[in-house]
């Protein structure tokens, strides 16, 4: 007791010192204002560990808002969990010569549902003080402390998060008086974008960055996190509300997180057993693990909750089978627990849900990830299935959980296992066109289209849509085209094969020009047309994220009274990041295109960036060659 009283004086006098101080903005280092809509001029944490179940935080920053768009990067807000003891909350604004101009204390703060996926059932609480600024710069100082008993989460330190931020210094002091290891990992810039100083004694360990400058929101930037140092942490014994456990390695760890946080809701029920027997199963494993999960996409639906050994453990599958949703959680418990009945072994896995692929450390374990899928080993394979939607196929994982590391949870322990890969081939758009051109510089069209892998994902969308919203997606994303009309018929989400098809008639003018008595248009009409600048200064890598292939056939149609004049020549154009076919094959009054472009996934250096630009471009200028015909 006499210990916390000590750190409580200790961590209020620093947090005086802080709020003792001004910070004009023309103090600011030029290198850290550029590219950056917000500066963090101070964020300091202390960590007391006092026991297993015993944990403090001090939190001490001071962000300096240089425009509107740096708003969200000073947000003051405290999340907590219901039981948490918050105290000595302090907020002071600042303007741009440092003086203060307006303070706020705990009083000041809205209560409310930390909600931020729609309706959900949660323990998640959090504090929020609403400001709106009436002039930039600013600059907002925030401390609070915060007590709680969960001892598993102990947080990264990390320069940011984001982009268009920078810091001028970070400080992570932990003071581990519990007498439990605790664990710590370094994980320096990859780039030498920055770097982390550490000072380690007996009492405590001491992390800081200083002068990190933003980075900029560039055109197919890495996520931070793959370009900046991190510290990872992790106690070896650790409480998660009152369930103890240890984490000397991932054994250790999985067979905790089985027995303590999936056992104990791993019951089935009468009508869950009535449930798999109505469903008649025969066949292949694959084929009975299809029919079950086709059948708990059509009864459930997903809905966030929060609940349950903080929010990490599932609803019963009895509650899921009764109300007819739930989380990804405790979708998957279900899932899992109807292939129980039917025999079924399969492996509830935790994963790293993003855009960009975050895996877990193997020779660093701790708690994390964000999302919970389900892995059915076969003789063929793993059988991969995301339970959080209705429409996606069966055994096809999305592009924010391929391509990385799961924590599959077993009876003795977690086997780290890789999520599928799409490869180009796997991930194509396929283009069928018969394009009629007319004297009048319009064309009509039809066309089908069909998606696999990744750019399946990418249209799965329209399966929740109207046709008339359909019709207003295409005309917006096919922007290319001047259309007059466009018509989608025909949407089909194959689940069984992971494929999206639709077929589309259209008209559009404008589409070729006249010259004298002749007509010129291009090769392609429908192509992506993203404008690509070349970066004389690129200063971070660049990452193409997924691999794809489109296939383009189009037969062009030419008016009756005119002849295929001047065709280009056929093309290939080979590259590191990809290839590009383009090739004519003319029958009579009928001109067949074929276009294919390949990209090549992966994260290149910077040096290499105005390479792809330019390999881009020249694909897109291919795209364009022109066709001509003539007036008989």
């Amino acid at each position: 007791m006499t210990m916390m009283k000590i750190f409580c004086i200790g961590a209020l006098s620093i947090a005086s010192l802080y709020f003792a101080q001004n910070f004009p903005v023309s103090a600011i280092p030029e290198n850290l204002k550029k590219n950056a809509n917000a500066v963090i001029r101070k964020d300091f944490t202390t960590i007391q560990i006092n026991s297993i179940n015993d944990i403090k935080y001090q939190y001490t920053t001071v962000t300096t808002v240089l425009n509107k768009d740096g708003d969200e990067k000073a947000v003051i807000a405290i999340p907590y969990e219901k039981g948490d003891n918050i105290s000595d909350v302090k907020v002071a604004l600042y303007d741009e010569s440092g003086k203060k101009i307006k303070s706020y204390s705990k009083s000041d703060f809205g209560d409310f549902a930390n909600n931020n996926q729609g309706t959900f059932y949660s323990n998640s609480r959090v504090l929020a003080l609403a400001y709106t600024p009436t002039q930039y710069p600013y600059t907002v100082e925030f401390s609070y402390q915060i007590g709680e008993e969960n001892t598993v989460f102990l947080p990264d330190f990390i320069p940011f998060r984001s982009t268009n931020i920078s810091l001028e210094e970070a400080q992570m002091k932990i003071i581990n008086k519990s007498g439990i290891e605790l664990k710590s990992k370094t994980y320096p810039s990859k780039y030498n974008y920055a770097s982390v100083v550490e000072s380690d004694n007996t009492a405590e360990k001491i992390y800081t960055y200083k002068n990190v400058p933003a980075i900029d929101d560039a055109f197919l930037l890495p996520q931070p996190v793959k370009i900046l140092p991190k510290v990872s942490f992790a106690l070896t014994k650790f409480n998660l509300e009152g369930k103890q456990g240890s984490i000397n390695d991932w054994s250790d760890f999985g067979s905790w997180y089985y027995n303590s946080i999936l056992q104990p809701v791993s019951l089935s029920t009468p009508a869950i057993k009535a449930e798999v027997s109505a469903l008649n199963l025969q066949g292949t494993t694959e084929e009975k693990v299809k029919k079950i999960y086709q059948y708990m996409q059509t009864k459930t639906r997903y809905i966030f909750v929060a609940l349950g050994i903080g929010g990490w453990q599932p609803m019963l599958p009895d509650e899921v089978q009764k109300k007819g949703y739930g989380d990804c959680k405790g979708l998957t418990n279900y899932m899992k627990t109807l292939l129980d009945e039917a025999g079924i072994p399969s492996y509830y896995s935790v994963i790293n849900s993003g855009i960009s692929p975050v895996s877990f450390d193997k020779d660093f374990p701790k708690m994390g990830g964000n999302h919970v899928i389900l892995m059915v080993p076969t003789d063929k394979g793993n059988i991969w299935l995301e339970n959080t939607s209705q429409q996606i196929a069966f055994n096809h994982l999305s592009y924010s959980t391929t391509d990385r590391n799961v924590l599959s949870i077993r009876k003795n322990g977690i086997e780290l296992i890789e999520t599928p890969s799409y490869s180009a081939e796997q991930s194509k758009e396929k283009q069928n066109l018969k394009i009629k051109i007319n004297e009048d510089n319009s064309i009509v069209g039809e066309g089908n289209f069909s998606y696999t892998g990744i750019q399946y994902d990418n249209n799965l969308i329209l399966a929740n849509l109207s046709p008339k919203e359909r019709n207003e997606v295409m005309k917006n994303s096919l922007d290319i085209l001047n259309f007059e009309k466009i018509e989608m018929k025909n949407f089909l989400n194959d689940k069984d094969n992971a494929t999206a098809k639709f077929d589309l008639d259209f008209k559009a003018h404008n589409y070729s020009k006249n010259a004298g008595s002749s007509i010129i248009f291009r090769a392609v009409p429908i192509y992506s047309n993203t404008v690509y600048k070349i970066d004389e200064n690129r200063e971070l890598p660049f990452e193409l994220r997924q691999s794809f292939e489109d296939d383009y056939e189009i037969d062009f149609t030419v008016p009756k009274s005119y002849k295929l004049d001047e065709i280009p020549e056929n093309v290939t154009v080979n590259s590191e990041f990809g290839t590009y076919k383009l090739s004519f094959v003319k029958n009579g009054d009928v001109l067949k295109v074929n276009r294919m472009i390949r990209i090549n996934k992966g994260l290149y250096p910077k040096e290499k960036y105005n390479d792809y630009i330019n390999f881009r471009k020249k694909t897109l200028n291919l795209d364009n060659s022109k066709i001509l015909i003539s007036k008989i």
